[in-house]
């Protein structure tokens, strides 16, 4: 008899997480993951830790098998990494690389990389290598390889909720259609587009939704489409933030993008379980805030907002929406999360105003790595704090990004549904 990881490795697949993510949630050694892909002995506390962080039983984990059962279980490893086929990804609009980093974890080999931020492109240079800094209105279709998939979070100002929502009327919204030239020429097997939840509103300018619009379009091109608004803490993400995912097929393999189930148990996500990061993690330096958001937030306890605050003490402005809630919305600024709570979105402005961004028990703003974790970046994902102007170029950057696991977790639905044949 032998041990067998296998039901670790069918657990991790039916939650949409990868080993990386196990190692870093249950703060395992690499020596430790390697030796359970190897179907050798770990200790009980390793395998208790992974218990507890799965929120399951030991039977889920660890089992004991004859031969046969153990090559089994390698093989079950084996297609957890797609490494038998590594599908060539083409990524616009790619942002920091939260898009890219995901896909690469879940074995995607990137090809070319473009985005026209400079901020983005030093932190993707930094972490994923070279990334193609030109416009892509100005790219050559013969500049850019060949591809599997396509994936592209253009610009999402335009749709935002937060902006004037121009939609396709303002030149940024045009973006897409850069993405539907390249699509054309390449024929990818597979098409991913991010954006806000906006873009589902937005207005083209005939008339239709502009997301009727690119689907039609898309199939014009060849594809089959499915979209929908996903809230990634759905998906294993600290964090509810809600996003526009389009998926699109190529038609001759048949079938439909079918979105993967969400995650039911959220008892992980809660900051507290995300904001224990040792001493010794890089990026742990904060912007602070203005004197007067700083005396606000001075004010406001953990899973409060703006409302705690006494009305002697608002500013006039504050106080004029705290007399009038209803033609105000009832905004619900300067939102500071509790430590059982999820957090709600991080935006690229970092500002008290827009989203819940105040630590839950220290009177700041998140640090880079604190709101780099939100978004599921690893730790040794590095960013670069060394100016001022640097650090506020860090919250920017983080905030567009797509959450690394999010983009892992579609990365193997649409490797299983696209690819799985190639292997």
């Amino acid at each position: 008899m032998q041990i067998s990881y296998k039901p670790l490795w069918h657990t991790l697949l039916e939650k949409g997480m990868s080993k990386e993510d196990l190692r870093t949630m249950a703060k395992l050694s690499t020596n430790a993951i390697a030796n359970m892909g190897k179907n050798k002995n770990v200790s009980m506390s390793t395998l208790l830790k992974i218990c507890e962080t799965l929120q399951c039983d030991l039977n889920a984990v660890v089992e004991l098998k004859g031969l046969d059962s153990v090559k089994e279980s390698e093989e079950t490893e084996t297609q957890l990494e797609h490494k038998t086929y590594s599908p060539r990804l083409v990524s616009l609009f790619s942002g920091c690389g939260g898009m890219d980093k995901g896909f690469e974890n879940a074995g995607y080999s990137r090809v070319w990389a473009n985005d026209f931020d400079k901020d983005a492109q030093a932190v993707f240079r930094l972490n994923l290598g070279e990334i193609d800094g030109r416009d892509i209105t100005t790219v050559p279709v013969d500049d850019i390889p060949d591809c599997d998939i396509l994936t592209a979070g253009f610009p999402c100002q335009p749709f935002s909720n937060a902006g004037n929502r121009m939609g396709v009327y303002d030149e940024r919204g045009e973006l897409y259609l850069e993405c539907l030239r390249i699509i054309e020429h390449k024929q990818p097997r597979a098409v991913l587009f991010e954006n806000v939840k906006g873009l589902m509103s937005s207005k083209h300018q005939s008339g239709k939704k502009l997301i009727d619009v690119i689907k039609e379009d898309l199939e014009r091109l060849g594809y089959f489409v499915n979209y929908k608004v996903v809230n990634a803490s759905d998906y294993g993400v600290p964090q509810n933030r809600e996003r526009m995912i389009l998926v699109a097929l190529r038609k001759d393999l048949g079938k439909t993008f079918e979105f993967p189930p969400i995650q039911s148990d959220k008892s992980k996500l809660t900051l507290r379980h995300i904001l224990d990061i040792p001493a010794d993690v890089p990026n742990q330096t904060f912007w602070p805030y203005s004197p007067q958001a700083q005396n606000m937030v001075d004010q406001i306890p953990e899973g409060g907002s703006w409302k705690n605050i006494p009305y002697e003490n608002l500013s006039p402005r504050f106080k004029r929406i705290r007399d009038d809630m209803k033609r105000y919305h009832a905004p619900n600024f300067y939102r500071r999360f509790s430590r059982d709570e999820i957090n709600g979105t991080i935006t690229a402005s970092a500002q008290p105003e827009n989203c819940g961004i105040t630590h839950p028990t220290e009177n700041r703003r998140y640090t880079i790595r604190e709101i780099a974790r939100i978004q599921t970046f690893p730790d040794d994902f590095k960013f670069i704090d060394d100016t001022t102007k640097n650090i506020v170029a860090m919250y920017k950057v983080i905030g567009n990004a797509v959450p690394c696991h999010l983009a892992e977790v579609l990365a193997n639905a649409i490797y299983k549904q696209a690819f799985e044949e190639e292997k």
